[in-house]
């Protein structure tokens, strides 16, 4: 989801710089008060335009994670991958449209094929943690998914300091005992734990942690860096080419069951349809949420919505819970918001 959507394009180093981009636009390069050079405190529209992105982004997010909860769990439609290339391929198409027609965000060009194989390699490790998360939910409750995949800041952490040797504080390593202690606790309190599920959502959560930190180190240079909707773009149709052989071969009678399913439920195309939308309105909240707050801001309102999809999820699909799982998630999330504040104030 920090955002534990599987579809989220963001790495630390894009945050901030998005952030930095949105700082100067509001200051004007010199200062947002003309005299005073004082930073304007938002009126009420603009206020009202970022509660506005908040909730489009929440319900994206938690929509989209909803969805593949109900079409691989609920509705027997078995087929992760086949979902995943859906997304893609919806978020390849959008994609185009909102940066080439609506200028949503300036188009940046490949200039190398150097740069083309990195972003490509990106894309491998992309999809592993998107059919990773999705055939997780195929086994998992959405609050027991959300609890593992709030554990991303800890393997971002370890990969991050396998790849640069690079050493945090040591109360910021100390943050993340609570993170994976909190994961523990909820796995023993799970009435519906499921060990390949659980697998399945670990080996997800390590492989969007390691994107993250490898984005960080493959595109760094000031010629290949690529916000996170670029990115995105040239991303998504490595992704489908990827992912349409896949799913042929590990699925072979999708196409077949997927005719069925639209024979026998009249909503079936347009539920993939709207799982698809849904899935690149995350990746495009996700950044105007980005550019329009601070990463301070950006941080609590992900905290908390792993927490809201965690409650809707309980109320729609009627999962079990105990105590003991809840007291779990709870200490990760605690956990997670402790690592950001010590990451902040020790950086």
């Amino acid at each position: 989801m920090s955002s534990h959507s599987s579809y989220s394009m963001r790495s630390k180093g894009s945050i901030e710089n998005e952030n930095k981009g949105t700082v100067k636009d509001k200051d004007g390069g010199g200062g947002s008060g003309g005299k005073s050079g004082k930073m304007v405190s938002p009126n009420n529209k603009e206020f009202m335009f970022i509660c506005f992105l908040v909730s489009l982004w929440y319900s994206s997010n938690i929509g989209v994670i909803l969805l593949n909860k109900y079409l691989l769990s609920n509705y027997g439609f078995k087929f992760p991958i086949f979902l995943t290339m859906c997304h893609m391929s919806a978020c390849a198409i959008f994609s185009y449209i909102s940066i080439v027609f609506f200028k949503v965000v300036p188009q940046q060009m490949i200039k190398s094929r150097s740069q083309f194989l990195k972003i490509a390699t990106l894309s491998i490790v992309f999809c592993g943690s998107v059919v990773g998360g999705n055939i997780s939910l195929r086994y998992l409750a959405v609050s027991f998914n959300q609890a593992v995949g709030a554990t991303t800041p800890f393997f971002t952490a370890v990969f991050a300091y396998l790849a640069t040797f690079k050493r945090e504080a040591w109360i910021t390593y100390a943050a993340l005992v609570p993170v994976v202690a909190g994961v523990v606790i909820a796995s023993g309190g799970e009435p519906g734990f499921h060990v390949f599920g659980f697998l399945m959502c670990l080996s997800a959560t390590a492989a969007r942690a390691f994107k993250s930190v490898l984005q960080g180190i493959l595109l760094s240079s000031e010629g290949e860096k690529l916000n996170s909707m670029n990115l995105l773009l040239y991303m998504s149709p490595i992704a489908v080419v990827l992912l349409l052989p896949a799913a042929l071969i590990m699925e072979p009678n999708v196409i077949d069951v997927t005719l069925t399913l639209g024979k026998e439920h009249k909503f079936m195309g347009v539920l993939l349809l709207l799982n698809s939308a849904t899935a690149y309105a995350a990746n495009l909240t996700n950044f105007l949420v980005t550019k329009h707050t601070s990463a301070l801001t950006l941080q609590v309102l992900g905290n908390a919505k792993g927490a809201v999809a965690v409650v809707i999820s309980i109320l729609i699909f009627r999962n079990p819970v105990t105590f003991i799982g809840m007291a779990g998630y709870a200490v990760t999330v605690m956990g997670v918001v402790a690592y950001g504040e010590t990451k902040r104030r020790f950086r």
